[in-house]
């Protein structure tokens, strides 16, 4: 058995957690023959449905902004569809593994999240005091400003850590 994530193409279905035991349980998940995309940066593999274009399955929002944000080669070139089903990167053998657990959290858990960004020629993170609720309206917000901003060189989804949250939690709000 392997520890899993599932991910419903329609962004108001929960990212849920499972267990698949075997290529029929991965392919019930994708509905039908699977196409492995490796995201090595998280150590995981996304199993979607091989013909999902052909079958004009929905777009998956959600695993392709994670493809594209980890996967830079992969942007704007390709679109993930269908459910996705998470697992981690095969072992020596071929097998999946277990999903790692800081990506479970990273994708399920509730938290608050900040978007920090390199630019060109500065090795060094800076951020503003945005925060977001959801790690995948934070990661879409990396990816715009990727898109937009012509001096971004890199973009990271970091945790907003305790005291940025206090900090903007006792700011006067503007009338």
């Amino acid at each position: 058995m392997v520890k899993a994530l599932i991910i419903p193409s329609a962004e108001h279905e929960p990212i849920t957690e499972c267990e698949v035991d075997g290529l029929e349980e991965y392919q019930a998940v994708a509905g039908g023959w699977i196409e492995p995309v490796d995201i090595p940066r998280l150590g995981v593999t996304v199993y979607v449905n091989e013909e999902g274009l052909l079958r004009q399955l929905p777009f998956n929002p959600r695993a392709t902004f994670l493809w594209w944000h980890f996967v830079p080669e992969a942007r704007q070139t390709a679109m993930l569809v269908g459910s996705a089903l998470i697992a981690g990167l095969p072992d020596r053998s071929g097998d999946s593994t277990d999903v790692p657990g800081e990506v479970v959290a990273m994708l399920t858990e509730q938290a608050e999240w900040r978007v920090e960004v390199r630019t060109v020629g500065d090795p060094k993170w800076y951020r503003n005091q945005m925060t977001y609720s959801d790690y995948f309206e934070a990661l879409v917000w990396a990816m715009n400003t990727l898109e937009r901003w012509s001096l971004a060189e890199d973009t990271r989804v970091v945790p907003a850590v305790p005291e940025d949250l206090a900090a903007r939690d006792s700011a006067p709000s503007a009338a």
